[in-house]
């Protein structure tokens, strides 16, 4: 017996199907809340060979949502860690693992080898630079994307008069203006209900199945489980904002572009530590859990403008917050006052460095 028996049965998509996805590829962008469901069924339904892209550590806020990793992974490669799960179950699929980030200067590299790719990141500067390489590299692109409640698949880049993202938003919005789920909360289920749309998606794409959500947003309330579907066209603004080649992409700094303030690891911001770099704490007082250290400047974002003095003699400042959206914030403020000054914002906050 074939373990793809069942899809080979299917009306549609029979052995040709079947085969088209076996000699295929998916790069997945983030093995967290949508791309640990998509990687279970994307697995399981026989794609020939799986890239898995991710430079995070798993934290215990992550375990209610990303199915793939339990209380003894934490601390360990997101991607690193998925990888090693699936190995164990099929030995018929290709792996590839990438622990680190995508960027800039990486992004041909890991896109250009794979016949299409998933974005499951959860930052604006990352859908951004995927879409933008996905459309310089011709890959087809399955997005998804949750806020709250709500949940969004689409199939960019993808057949003739294809829509991209910035067909639908044209400009880059700040990171720092939207909360993200650390903040907001998300309710556990909906990143996997979208994470499985994002691989149906993949799917019909690759095997020519179904209909793929060409030009079409599809929107998922968890609330009501209600969904409806938004026509998109193309944006000449958007498409204008499109760097004109790879070269050009290589040399856009996405994170300063879409949220005006550079962003560090904590390994990168520990090796900066030194008596003229600023460390600074803008949570409020009492937020948890409290960190000190040597240097360390308390300085809630709420009095920022009130004590810029003490940051004045700083070559460096470096700020963080409980999940990095505060400290964006913050480094924003303190640029306009000091435009010279190098100032970072530490990636995910006090809540990166929890185990």
């Amino acid at each position: 017996m074939n373990r793809y028996d069942r899809q080979l049965v299917l009306t549609g998509f029979g052995i040709e199907g079947q085969a088209r996805l076996r000699k295929s590829s998916i790069l997945m962008i983030g093995a967290g809340g949508l791309g640990c469901p998509a990687l279970l069924y994307l697995a399981a339904s026989g794609v020939g060979k799986i890239g898995v892209v991710d430079g995070d550590q798993v934290n215990l806020s992550n375990l209610h949502r990303q199915v793939l990793f339990g209380e003894k992974d934490l601390g360990k490669n997101k991607a690193e860690l998925a990888v090693r799960h699936f190995q164990n179950k099929y030995s018929d699929i290709q792996w590839e693992i990438f622990p680190e980030m995508i960027t800039n200067s990486n992004a041909e590299e890991l896109i250009s080898g794979y016949d299409l790719i998933i974005d499951g990141s959860d930052n604006f500067p990352t859908r951004y630079l995927v879409n933008d390489a996905c459309v310089l590299l011709d890959k087809p692109l399955v997005f998804g994307a949750i806020y709250q409640h709500e949940g969004q698949v689409a199939v960019f880049n993808w057949g003739e008069k294809a829509c991209n993202y910035r067909d639908v938003y044209p400009e880059m919005p700040s990171a720092a203006e939207i909360p993200n789920c650390a903040e907001t909360g998300v309710l556990g289920v909906l990143p996997g209900i979208i994470g499985n749309l994002m691989a149906l998606e993949a799917i019909k794409v690759l095997s020519g199945f179904g209909k793929p959500l060409k030009n079409r947003i599809l929107f998922f309330n968890s609330i009501s489980s209600q969904s409806y579907e938004v026509e998109i066209s193309p944006n000449s603004k958007g498409r204008n904002a499109i760097p004109g080649s790879i070269q050009d992409l290589h040399a856009l700094d996405y994170e300063l572009a879409c949220e005006g303030v550079k962003q560090l690891t904590w390994n990168e911001a520990m090796r900066k530590m030194n008596s003229d770099v600023a460390f600074v704490d803008v949570r409020e007082p009492g937020e948890m859990p409290p960190l000190e250290c040597t240097g360390l400047q308390k300085i809630p974002l709420s009095t920022l403008s009130d004590h810029l003095d003490q940051l004045e003699e700083a070559d460096e400042v470096l700020f963080f917050c409980q999940t990095g959206n505060r400290s964006q914030k913050a480094a924003q403020q303190l640029q306009q006052e000091f435009p010279k000054k190098k100032i970072y914002s530490i990636r995910g906050g006090i809540n990166a460095l929890k185990t």
